[in-house]
């Protein structure tokens, strides 16, 4: 929601260019973010009416498993987050409940560096990030992932001076580097700065302010001060307190080890979303949770492809993936065929005013298999859905190539980028 306001203001910026004129362009911060909790609100609210709508038992605490098959639950101090709808009024309380099957589902919450803690104020996680109080002049977002290159979209969309440190070699280090390497011009382009194969070394926090020692590339220091700091490096689960320990459950790091169906290594417990580990994305744990309860009713069902899950990044431009890189392929001993095609080729992305962009695939050279596919422009985080699909029904590059797209949009890149692969790409 955050980024749908951005969005809409960066055209309303550049509404010359299509032609239009608007006089006195600005934002309220405080509804920009009034707008984006509303949204939050309205989606958790659903989300308690289904549970009410079918007659799920909420228990109110902090729970802990005794054993296989038993819960204790203790009261909770913990305030309901905004906009998090009210503890419902038949909730259960504090006991001790017996299930066959338990599920833990205790999500995972921003990690932080050793000397680079959010405090809230001056250093935020992405929880402050998402409630401004007010817009920052300048900031620093420590990290380029997909949490950290969101935000700095954002903040740098709405007029924020906003600089990136991301010590890998590439932002948006788990996608296809040709790809990383086009968003980032783009965003360069934009007036973004970004320094990667860098690090902040240490914060020094002032009254209203901050001081940030940057370690470049070569070993040089840089100090930029800034109004506030992002801590974007990534997140851990929330596996402490649980009793894991006691019940020999496996963990790795700060998640739990599962199969493909959510269970551990102990049986009658699962785990799923974020804190059975990566990919931490709300589709994959929904997913996830599907499958785990299928498996438990005796369901025939496949395991989670892990591969054939769909990355998307909401940052301008957007950028979204699944499957295999080119580099990844070729690591796997794949011989690859890789196909491109920029969005300066499509008539629909050109009316948009969006011609950066490009939509990249890769296939085994020997089977025509699909084996990734990554995109960096406008919508591509709803393109991106085609290309799952093809690869969740095994389809070959003669699938593809015989599909018929509609004209004008901007789906046809992926036809002419599968065309471009095999030496037969039409429209460049």
């Amino acid at each position: 929601a955050l980024l749908r306001s951005a969005e809409i203001y960066h055209y309303m910026q550049h509404a010359k260019d299509y032609g239009l004129s608007a006089e006195k362009v600005g934002f309220d911060p405080a509804g920009v973010v009034k707008r984006s909790r509303g949204v939050s609100a309205q989606l958790n609210g659903g989300v308690a009416h289904l549970l009410k709508k079918n007659k799920v038992d909420v228990i109110w605490g902090e729970a802990k498993i005794a054993k296989p098959g038993e819960v204790t639950v203790s009261a909770t101090t913990k305030k309901v987050m905004e906009p998090q709808n009210p503890v419902p009024k038949n909730a259960l309380g504090e006991g001790t409940y017996k299930a066959k099957h338990i599920i833990i589902a205790t999500g995972a919450r921003p990690r932080a560096l050793p000397g680079l803690e959010p405090d809230g104020k001056l250093v935020w996680s992405y929880f402050e990030a998402m409630v401004p109080p007010a817009m920052p002049k300048s900031l620093l977002v420590i990290g380029s992932g997909a949490i950290g290159i969101e935000f700095a979209s954002f903040y740098h969309t709405m007029g924020v001076d906003v600089t990136v440190v991301e010590v890998m070699a590439q932002i948006m280090p788990v996608e296809d580097s040709e790809i990383a390497a086009l968003a980032r011009k783009k965003m360069e382009k934009l007036g973004l700065k970004i320094h990667t194969e860098a690090k902040v070394t240490k914060l020094d926090k002032q009254t209203n302010r901050v001081a940030c020692t940057v370690e470049l590339k070569g070993g040089k220091s840089e100090n930029i001060t800034v109004d506030r700091v992002i801590s974007a490096v990534g997140v851990m689960g929330n596996i402490e307190n649980l009793g894991l320990e006691a019940l020999g459950v496996k963990t790795d790091r700060s998640t739990i080890v599962t199969d493909g169906l959510g269970r551990t290594n102990v049986p009658g417990i699962y785990a799923i979303g974020d804190v059975a580990g990566p990919p931490m994305l709300a589709h994959k744990a929904e997913h996830e949770g599907v499958l785990c309860v299928e498996g438990i009713k005796g369901l025939d069902v496949h395991p989670m492809d892990k591969l054939k899950i769909p990355g998307c990044t909401y940052c301008h431009p957007q950028v979204a993936s699944v499957g295999l890189t080119e580099a990844r392929a070729k690591d796997a001993g794949y011989e690859v065929k890789v196909g491109r095609f920029p969005f300066i080729g499509n008539g629909k992305a050109i009316a948009l005013g969006e011609a950066d962009g490009l939509v990249k695939t890769v296939f085994d050279a020997k089977t025509g298999q699909l084996l990734g596919a990554h995109l960096v422009g406008a919508e591509v985080t709803e393109l991106i859905q085609g290309f799952v699909i093809a690869m969740n029904l095994e389809t070959t590059e003669e699938d593809l190539i015989h599909a018929v797209f509609p004209h004008p949009t901007l789906s046809e890149m992926m036809h002419e980028s599968v065309l471009d692969a095999y030496g037969r790409v039409i429209h460049m």
